[in-house]
């Protein structure tokens, strides 16, 4: 198995619908060929909470995944993310992905485990299923702190160890675990490829990182590749600047009343760009109104990206 080199910007973009809520495959292959024509930009992933995913039937699933394998060719790879509850539902929706054209998996942890928590061993099963069903390449997913579904280091470290893991997304939004917890993976597994999805905090950890995969690449992957890259030469000033002039964005598309508004607030910039013609969501994710699209516009033209 070679390896993804997901060292860089990793977006994972909305999922364009058209005005009457059905799946815009045409679009969906536009904003993907954008994306993907930015340096830097190493693969996309669908069908995460960016994209909607979970609000598409499995049959739309399929046919977006091969709509942006079509679209992106060999340029990137294609990451699906796994969202069944059950680990032989999970297994099954990976070898879908799989026969549909994706190379990797990012794998969600069980929606039940973020009210509950989970029995030990349960997530290492679940990322060993998926791997040995489909062969996709697995993305470890870090849930945030406050959630019942983060994985402690041990389990991190165990599913790091095993066959056909190649990265970690770690979204723990508690500090105190990232500047503790990623050097020791860092150590443990030098191979494995870190990956940061703090959309909302990306200044503090873009400097212990290989890159980046976060809904804001697709939204902004230009700054966001030129972020990356300043803090992978530790050049705080640089990251500091860029960081100072996407703030207004950060905050018109995630410092919003419920972090899931970022998916309606990240259409509506794609649209104020030009990349996107229509911002439909489907529910239960609900519009914004004409006060929040005036936000999000006069932030993008603060940061210069129209």
């Amino acid at each position: 198995m070679n390896p993804m080199d997901l060292r860089g910007l990793v977006p994972a973009p909305v999922t364009a619908f058209t005005s009457d809520g059905e799946v815009d495959h045409a679009a969906n292959a536009d904003l993907a060929r954008w994306l993907v024509s930015v340096d830097g930009v190493k693969g996309l992933v669908c069908l995460g909470h960016a994209g909607e995913g979970t609000y598409l039937t499995a049959e739309e699933q399929v046919a977006l995944i091969r709509t942006l394998v079509e679209a992106v060719g060999d340029r990137v790879p294609i990451i699906a993310g796994i969202t069944g509850e059950g680990t032989k539902t999970a297994a099954l929706e990976a070898r879908r992905a799989a026969d549909a054209g994706a190379v990797g998996a990012l794998v969600y942890p069980s929606h039940g485990w973020l009210r509950f928590g989970f029995q030990p061993g349960a997530p290492q099963e679940r990322y060993r299923a998926i791997h040995e069903e489909s062969g996709l390449q697995c993305i470890l997913f870090q849930y945030p702190d406050v959630t019942k579904a983060t994985y402690d280091l041990s389990t991190q470290l165990e599913i790091a160890a095993q066959p056909g893991v190649v990265a970690t997304k770690n979204g723990v939004r508690n500090m105190r675990r990232w500047d503790t917890e990623i050097p020791v993976l860092r150590q443990n597994f030098p191979d494995l490829q870190i990956l940061t999805c703090h959309d909302e905090y990306l200044l503090h950890t873009m400097f212990d990182v290989d890159g980046a995969l976060v809904g804001y690449g697709g939204l902004a992957p230009e700054p966001l590749v030129e972020l990356i890259a300043a803090g992978k030469a530790q050049d705080y000033a640089r990251a500091r600047e860029i960081h100072d002039r996407l703030l207004p964005v950060t905050k018109a598309v995630y410092h919003r009343g419920s972090h899931m508004e970022g998916t309606v607030a990240l259409k509506i910039g794609l649209r104020a760009r030009g990349i996107l013609k229509d911002a439909t969501v489907r529910q239960p994710l609900q519009p914004l109104g004409e006060s929040a699209i005036a936000e999000v516009e006069s932030a993008l033209q603060q940061a210069k990206l129209i």
